[in-house]
């Protein structure tokens, strides 16, 4: 089962779980961004910024490089792959519960429908 690596999907889903990291993440698959630029949406803090950058590294979901002064972050979507799979198990458990829902209620709307044998008498 996908379950194998809970830590890892812990962590990755407390990350996606904020808004904020979310949209951080949006802005970095249009490409590299420094910590200010990431904050700045936000008009939160440097340190509050930080504190984001570091749960999405914690989860393996972006990279952090250091030149000079500046730190730039990228996006490593990778380890969503994980996330991805998990999600796409319980999509298709759900898909299959709702298909058969849904066969359920057309037959029971065309048992509705048909006439039954004891409304037609001689």
């Amino acid at each position: 089962m996908v379950e194998q690596e809970s830590p890892r999907l812990d962590a990755i889903f407390h990350a996606l779980g904020d808004s904020t990291r979310r949209h951080m993440l949006r802005e970095l698959s249009e490409g590299e961004r420094t910590i200010s630029q990431l904050a700045q949406p936000f008009e939160m803090s440097l340190a509050a910024a930080s504190k984001h950058i570091k749960a999405l590294e914690s989860a393996g979901l972006i990279r952090r490089e250091v030149r000079g002064r500046t730190h730039v972050c990228h996006l490593d979507p990778g380890p969503m792959a994980g996330a991805h799979e998990w999600l796409t198990f319980y999509q298709q458990f759900w898909t299959g519960r709702l298909d058969t829902l849904e066969r359920l209620l057309r037959e029971a709307d065309n048992a509705k429908q048909s006439p039954s044998p004891e409304g037609k008498r001689k």
